[in-house]
């Protein structure tokens, strides 16, 4: 029987290691996976390679993340906002490192790897410092960029439902970046509002099959720290 139910978010995390890459869903606060976020947090893991569309907002989720001295490297698109105090300080002390990407290249990077291409071109970024180093092409009348795909170990995102064999939906945006994570990750984990029996999702819902996702953890949001 494939049941790839956890019960616990410490659980879930339980083998993501130091130095691992990993993929956090999320558009701002939309999405976020905050809980499985503050279970790394209080394993306290250390030395990753965060891939995220933002460097984390106010106090949690990423930014609680990064204010723990977890992460070594992030890859985004929107590293400062006016709430990201904790990226800004720690980058401007020189404890963590950024490669930023322009938003349609990060998820045409991180669709790239979950289709299983060797690279793509992109028109972003031609002709600017994102570009230094890089080889270019011209196609059609057009100039491009060579830009590799982004994987990671793992991947956390947040969906509204899913059953026990891992297939989801999500809740309007925060759909967001869960679904090409989920298909560029090794280890593709995500946190529930609910788990429902197999054959309560209308089949034509379903963003995500479950082949893409290895675990699912239901989280009372009402209830976290018990979780």
């Amino acid at each position: 029987m494939i049941d790839k139910t956890f019960e616990s978010l410490i659980e879930a995390t339980a083998d993501i290691p130091d130095g691992a890459s990993v993929m956090i869903g999320g558009f701002g606060t939309a999405g976020m996976p905050d809980e499985l976020v503050d279970a790394l947090i209080a394993r306290g893991v250390g030395n990753l390679t965060i891939i995220s569309n933002n460097a984390g907002n106010g106090e949690t989720g990423l930014a609680a993340l990064i204010r723990a001295g977890c992460v070594a490297k992030i890859i985004c698109s929107f590293p400062r906002q006016v709430d990201s105090h904790h990226f800004d300080a720690r980058y401007r002390a020189g404890e963590i490192e950024l490669e930023l990407v322009p938003q349609g290249n990060l998820a045409a990077r991180i669709q790239a790897a979950g289709a299983g291409l060797g690279a793509i071109f992109t028109p972003t970024g031609f002709g600017t410092q994102l570009a230094e180093g890089k080889e270019t092409r011209r196609i059609g009348e057009r100039d491009y960029v060579l830009e590799y795909p982004i994987s990671a170990d793992f991947a956390l995102i947040r969906a509204h439902r899913g059953d026990r064999w891992g297939n989801l939906v999500y809740n309007k945006t925060a759909r967001n970046f869960g679904p090409i994570m989920a298909m560029a990750s090794r280890t593709c984990i995500a946190q529930l509002s609910e788990i429902v029996p197999l054959g309560a999702l209308d089949p034509e819902a379903i963003v995500t099959p479950g082949i893409f996702v290895q675990r699912v953890v239901q989280v009372d949001r009402r209830n976290v720290a018990a979780a």
